[in-house]
């Protein structure tokens, strides 16, 4: 069984402090020039790390991702004409 999970968007000040971001979660990526980082976080666990992240003093403000609720499955996706004919 897989565990649902969820990305935090961590908007932080210094990048010296992005150790102490990785106890947090399973840590992605960090963006040097505008200062996010990523974490990957238990579902079911997502709104104590979050609160817990907001408190710390580097971090400006913590997003939730909005990619497990958004549904995948286009209707009128028409396939590549060019790709419909080389797996003949």
């Amino acid at each position: 069984m897989r565990i649902k999970r969820q990305a935090l968007i961590v908007w932080y000040k210094h990048r010296k402090n992005i150790r102490q971001l990785k106890r947090y979660g399973h840590f992605i990526y960090a963006s040097r020039r505008r200062r996010f980082a990523i974490i990957y976080v238990n579902r079911d666990e997502i709104d104590e790390k979050e609160a817990s992240l907001e408190k710390l003093p580097f971090v400006q403000k913590v997003e939730r991702s909005y990619k497990p609720f958004i549904s995948t499955n286009f209707e009128n996706a028409r396939p590549d004409e060019a790709k419909l004919y080389d797996y003949k």
